[in-house]
């Protein structure tokens, strides 16, 4: 697999992690609290409640990420090995 398609696999699954996660998330959330996720930016929400969910999604979200990339460099790595033996 080249370069490229190694760019547009890595984005996909991080897209699909991302999406996965923020639904986890919300999930987590509402069995939580009983209720849906606040929207931070509103100026109606409490402010603690909005950096409560800021910070849990982007803890969440983030930590997907970082193990979904490093997942991504591993395969790649593995594979690269493998095409350099067959090569």
């Amino acid at each position: 697999m080249n370069s490229l398609a190694w760019k547009i696999y890595a984005a996909l699954i991080g897209t699909v992690t991302t999406i996965a996660t923020q639904k986890v998330l919300t999930k987590g959330w509402e069995i939580v609290t009983g209720e849906e996720p606040p929207e931070p930016g509103d100026p109606d929400t409490p402010l603690h409640l909005a950096i409560t969910w800021s910070i849990a999604s982007g803890v969440g979200v983030g930590t997907a990420q970082l193990l979904t990339n490093r997942g991504v460099l591993r395969r790649m790595r593995r594979a690269l090995n493998d095409d350099s033996l067959v090569g």
